[in-house]
């Protein structure tokens, strides 16, 4: 039953943005104060990581009904997964009408993800479960934090924008890099996070240097241990 429930969770995610509006990122009026350009958020283009995501995850799913459904490993990460899925179904809808009830839920769908990902980060062959669930918990990651520096930036609260973006960049960085020393390797966490780091890079260039140079760093620190980590898998 499990195997099947995380079945029809990834299918009511995966078919969520098609009955919905679709996101690709916060509105700038969504806010108090419109948060247009926000140094926090990636590029638009950088939100394209979800079509590997959701089809990974399918693939995974379908290869657990299939060859694990009775798999002890395979269960011992299905809970968490199944309830990350379940807020993501819903989670599109609510953030197109509560900036903040949506930065709650992706902090719990990022919770519930990194639980499933370091409870299945053993499950062999990689690509069928740790590689997609991976990739999945790294852009949550980068998302959950891009969220609160929306919210402490959108409402006043404390410094600008570019303080918010600093502040969070700094906190992804931290939760990446501990995630991925657990991770044992599984490099499609670093990955989703550098990919998230390269869109905000893109989206400041000169613009808002130091948010710049500060992502360039996260780059290189998230990409350099998780090279060292699977060196050291080898």
């Amino acid at each position: 039953m499990k195997a099947w429930a995380i079945l029809a969770a990834t299918t009511a995610f995966l078919i969520s943005p098609f009955i919905t509006e679709g996101f690709a990122g916060f509105r700038p009026d969504q806010f108090p104060i419109p948060q247009d350009d926000a140094p926090v958020q990636p590029l638009g283009y950088a939100f394209s990581i979800w079509s590997v995501i959701y089809l990974w995850l399918l693939v995974s799913a379908v290869i657990g009904v299939w060859k694990h459904r009775d798999d002890a490993h395979w269960d011992a990460a299905r809970v968490p997964l199944f309830l990350s899925l379940a807020v993501g179904a819903f989670w599109i809808k609510v953030a197109t009408l509560s900036v903040i009830w949506a930065s709650v839920l992706i902090w719990v769908m990022l919770g519930t993800a990194v639980w499933a990902l370091l409870a299945g980060r053993n499950i062999r062959p990689a690509w069928q479960f740790a590689l997609p669930v991976g990739l999945y918990a790294g852009w949550l990651t980068a998302a959950s934090c891009v969220s609160i520096g929306l919210l402490g930036a959108g409402y006043g609260i404390g410094g600008g924008a570019v303080m918010w973006a600093l502040l969070m960049v700094s906190v992804a960085m931290l939760i990446a890099a501990l995630v991925q020393h657990r991770a044992h390797g599984v490099w499609t966490y670093a990955l989703a996070v550098v990919w998230a780091l390269v869109g905000i890079i893109a989206r400041n260039g000169t613009g808002a240097l130091s948010v710049t140079l500060f992502s360039v760093a996260g780059v290189v620190i998230i990409s350099g241990l998780a090279v060292r980590q699977m060196q050291f898998n080898r």
